[in-house]
């Protein structure tokens, strides 16, 4: 069976928090080969965890 839109979202959201199974992960990819607009989802919310991770470390440095 094929993933919706919204259930990829939800999947991407949870591997942040833990490790997707075998059979998640291969249905992503095939969500993802055939979808653009949710890998470009994917690659925005990636781009926005690391650029929130970036000013977390600048906004320790700057507190000591």
């Amino acid at each position: 069976m094929m993933l919706s839109c919204k259930e990829v979202t939800r999947l991407v959201s949870e591997r942040q928090d833990r490790s997707l199974n075998f059979g998640e992960r291969v249905a992503l990819r095939v969500h993802f080969a055939i979808c653009k607009g949710c890998r470009n989802a994917e690659q925005q919310l990636d781009f926005l965890r690391r650029a929130v991770a970036r000013l977390g470390e600048h906004g320790d440095a700057a507190e000591r």
